[in-house]
């Protein structure tokens, strides 16, 4: 079984925001995989259902961005599953608007959503999918960026992407992450 993980922030007033890129890509799996996301679990709302014949779980942690460890590693304990057995979907900053980035596994990169998994985890070694959410202006707070809303033509990029980014799940959950990486890491 693989565990997708979208990151983001429970609360309506987040909705939409850049930092909440990885429920938006949950909310498309779920409706293109017909995967109801309503079970109250471990820290977090879960789905199970099935993808491309592979039994998977849909998750979107409940505890805030910084503390989305605590619920993958309560999944992680219950279903008796390994780091690898992950997929994280989430918000990137040093990544353009469009951008995919599909790793095998590699470090935080300074976000904290990534830092509480890796440390609730006790590893890097999971695969994942960032989202270019753009950098930063220069004259921006950090948190007021991320969880600030989206422009009307950055959403159509938005919708032109969630497609690839469903696409690089079906192969990524079938362990073919080097095809994923070959075909999605790139603009849209």
């Amino acid at each position: 079984m693989k565990v997708i993980v979208g990151l983001g922030n429970p609360d309506k007033k987040y909705h939409g925001t850049r930092h909440n890129i990885g429920f938006q890509a949950m909310d498309y799996l779920a409706d293109k995989y017909r995967i109801a996301i309503d079970t109250k679990k471990h820290k977090g709302l879960i789905g199970k259902g099935f993808i491309e014949g592979q039994k998977v779980l849909l998750v979107k942690p409940m505890t805030y961005m910084n503390l989305s460890g605590e619920c993958l590693r309560q999944i992680m304990d219950f279903y008796k599953l390994e780091p690898e057995d992950f997929i994280v979907i989430y918000d990137d900053i040093n990544l353009d608007v469009g951008q995919l980035r599909i790793r095998k596994k590699g470090s935080a990169g300074g976000h904290n959503g990534i830092k509480s998994i890796i440390a609730h985890l006790g590893s890097q070694e999971f695969p994942r999918i960032r989202i270019g959410v753009g950098e930063k202006p220069k004259e921006y707070d950090l948190a007021d960026y991320v969880l600030g809303r989206f422009s009307k033509q950055e959403l159509e990029i938005y919708d032109q992407l969630m497609p690839n980014i469903a696409g690089a799940t079906e192969l990524m959950i079938w362990d073919d992450i080097d095809q994923a990486m070959n075909l999605y890491n790139r603009k849209v």
